[in-house]
């Protein structure tokens, strides 16, 4: 069965994007960072911003719970998505032979805002899977390194660009959006699953 380039069939606001970054982490692990991938951001940002249903969430860390220093607004049916994202879930579905259906929204509303080294549930699910995330706003950096440790790499993903993350990249790594330094507006990252 063909399946789709990520520059097929585009729909207006998903462009073909030239310096494509295609990292092997190990044998079985991969990362790809796709710059300007979508353009005209600005009118999904604002609606996500003013409509997303922005839930401020605890967790466990060791013995205690912990306020996240990130919101969290979660779509678990992708129908009831806005429309803007129903269509770049399904632009990814053909993408990559995966449907998704599922999507989770994070806003850093700072520089001060972070997510700790995690992988993503559906390491848990299933050991291979190729896990779409889509930047908007303001240019943060993205980590990810082994799940025992060691050098980690280090991109910048603007708004627009999407970040893919595939093979056993959420059971052998870890990621993470760390705090930082310099000041830096609001970013909103858009994860993409399929249902399990």
């Amino acid at each position: 069965m063909h399946q789709l380039s990520l520059f097929e069939a585009a729909p207006p606001s998903v462009e073909p994007t030239s310096g494509v970054r295609r990292i092997a982490l190990d044998a079985g692990s991969w990362l790809e960072h796709h710059p300007g991938w979508m353009t005209e951001t600005e009118d999904l940002f604002a609606e996500l911003m003013h409509d997303a249903g922005w839930e401020q969430r605890t967790r466990w860390m060791f013995d205690r719970r912990v306020t996240e220093p990130r919101l969290t607004a979660e779509y678990p049916d992708a129908a009831e998505a806005p429309r803007s994202l129903q269509g770049i879930a399904e632009r990814l579905s053909d993408c990559f032979g995966t449907r998704y259906d599922k999507l989770w929204v994070n806003l850093y509303r700072s520089h001060r805002d972070s997510t700790s080294w995690h992988g993503d549930h559906i390491g848990k699910i299933q050991p291979q899977s190729i896990v779409p995330v889509l930047s908007l706003g303001a240019t943060r950096r993205f980590l990810i390194r082994p799940k025992d440790g060691g050098a980690s790499v280090s991109l910048q993903p603007a708004s627009g660009d999407l970040i893919v993350m595939g093979g056993r990249a959420q059971v052998d790594w870890r990621h993470s959006v760390p705090k930082q330094a310099t000041p830096a507006g609001p970013r909103i990252s858009i994860n993409f699953a399929p249902r399990w």
